[in-house]
């Protein structure tokens, strides 16, 4: 007989709790490999393609494109080993089942995950999967399975246990929690449908729908005639905070209300930098980039004044500074704002900078980067020039302590030896967490960054 197993969405590292389904790669009645990909998911980082650990026959398939599902939650269901005629459930090669025996692989599948995140040899860090949460009809984000699993005398979407008094308020997630209290909603009086009572954001969405609807029904009840829209009105858009554009409000958010920033400037003559890099794209080999060479010139800023290379806990009140630079830059896709990682960039030369700006930035607009190379920066390098802007104010990406700006590079006049001339001219700023480090020592790095750029020779008498 066959074994229905059931697949559930998978921890997705680095803190993150939910995905939204953006298309299903296989139908019920499909018959799937082990670890072949059988979902495309969005998270607050990036969007990847999610394996079944198991081999058979899909018989159920769980939520509709566009639901957003939360770790532990039901994905799909598949039939393994034989079926009742006998017949292998896997793709006729044995693929799900336990050799020529037909027994069933056991209930861990493959180890795999996601794709390029590891398999059973993955790190002890990993956290563990919630459990599913039980199935709620009628809600526009909750879980819509093709077919019910929930046995029939499982409770009801609405009828957990509260949180007992005094006590903490099971949550699913800080997300929830936050939407929580930036709408004046109260967790204590909410009946979470998760297990145990957990309240899910489903639940917080629910309740806030629910208390729109009563709102306006009893202004419509108090009013004698209903309002009229006014003549001209234009209607209002609403458009979701989720995906990439939440989590880029999350954290721009979160880095004001926890950062004391503050951001300092100055004007660069670039053209001795354009000249260098003219003369060494001329010597042949890949290109140079100016991003890569701006790049270069940071890790060695940093290696200078490593007050910046560094973070803040807040918990143990210690300033955390780091030995190796791992490089952010700000990537503008059609998805929205990213910070891809390069890696080590302390110990890449121009060429290998520029290989690996182009690598990431291509997989950012292709939407496959992993959380793994959005996540573990330890500065910030923010080229808003390629949108034809000279300066601007930067946010930190919290949590790094500093961040560096780069302005258009533009022909301006400029006294250049002692004669007024027309030069190539850039805006750098710098905005820096005030905790850190004081004026002087951002001061120093950012006019260490200006000299490499004036006069590149700098950055070689340094190294």
């Amino acid at each position: 007989m066959a074994q229905v197993l059931e697949f559930k969405l998978p921890d997705l590292g680095e803190g993150l709790t939910e995905a939204e389904i953006v298309r299903w790669l296989v139908e019920v009645g499909d018959v799937v490999a082990v670890d072949q990909p059988v979902v495309e998911v969005e998270t607050a980082k990036a969007m990847v393609e999610v394996p079944c650990p198991y081999g058979g026959v899909v018989t159920a398939r769980f939520g509709e494109e566009g639901t957003e599902l939360p770790v532990g939650a039901p994905l799909l269901t598949v039939a393994v080993g034989e079926t009742a005629d006998g017949r292998p459930a896997g793709d006729g090669s044995g693929a799900g089942t336990d050799g020529a025996s037909g027994r069933a692989p056991a209930a861990e599948g493959s180890g795999n995950v996601l794709v390029g995140y590891g398999t059973s040899e993955a790190p002890a860090r990993r956290r563990r999967v919630r459990p599913a949460a039980p199935v709620v009809n009628g809600r526009s984000r909750a879980q819509e399975p093709l077919r019910e699993t929930r046995p029939a005398d499982a409770p009801s979407a609405r009828t957990g246990r509260t949180a007992p008094a005094g006590g903490p308020v099971p949550v699913i997630s800080p997300l929830v929690r936050r939407l929580a209290r930036q709408n004046g909603l109260d967790l204590r009086k909410l009946t979470g449908s998760g297990p145990d009572g957990l309240i899910l954001r489903a639940d917080v969405e629910h309740a806030l729908r629910a208390a729109g609807t009563q709102d306006r029904t009893e202004t419509t009840t108090a009013t004698a005639v209903p309002a009229e829209p006014s003549a001209g009105t234009a209607p209002v858009t609403r458009v979701p905070l989720k995906g990439i554009r939440g989590a880029v409000a999350d954290k721009l958010s979160r880095s004001r209300t926890e950062i004391p920033d503050a951001t300092c400037w100055v004007d660069a003559d670039a053209t001795e930098l354009m000249r260098t890099r003219a003369t060494m794209n001329a010597a042949g080999g890949p290109k140079i980039s100016v991003l890569a060479l701006l790049a270069r010139i940071c890790t060695a800023a940093l290696a200078r004044f490593p007050e910046l290379n560094a973070s803040v806990d807040t918990e143990a009140r210690e300033i955390v500074r780091y030995a190796d630079v791992h490089l952010g830059f700000a990537a503008q896709t059609d998805r929205g704002l990213v910070v891809p990682v390069v890696r080590d960039a302390h110990t890449r030369n121009a060429e290998s900078l520029t290989a690996e700006f182009a690598r990431l930035t291509e997989a950012a607009r292709a939407g496959t980067l992993t959380p793994a190379q959005l996540t573990g920066g330890t500065f910030t390098l923010n080229n808003y020039g390629v949108f034809g802007v000279d300066g601007s104010t930067p946010i930190i990406n919290h949590p790094e302590a500093a961040m560096l700006g780069v302005g258009r590079i533009v022909p301006k006049p400029w006294v250049h030896e002692g004669e007024l001339a027309v030069r190539q001219v850039v805006q750098l700023s710098l905005t820096f967490d005030h905790r850190v480090c004081d004026g002087g020592t951002a001061g120093g790095f950012l006019r260490y960054v200006a000299d490499c750029v004036e006069q590149p020779a700098v950055l070689l008498r340094t190294l």
